[in-house]
């Protein structure tokens, strides 16, 4: 098994890990409803799923569904 000769220095080691960092989501603002959300994510707002700025699909409420 190989093993090294000498040991690693703290800024070689720290070098290494300088992209092993966590990163802020990307979010943008929705135009029609000025919600944030993921960006190529669909989002739900008052029961309507919205995706680039379009209304995909309508969830009927509780209330709905007792009326008819």
């Amino acid at each position: 098994m190989a093993h090294p000769k000498r040991r690693q220095s703290k800024s070689r080691k720290n070098k290494r890990r300088s992209h092993l960092k966590i990163k802020k989501p990307l979010l943008a603002k929705c135009a029609l409803t000025k919600q944030k959300h993921l960006y190529h994510h669909a989002y739900w707002y008052e029961n309507k799923l919205y995706y680039r700025g379009k209304i995909v699909l309508s969830r009927r409420s509780k209330n709905e569904k007792k009326l008819s």
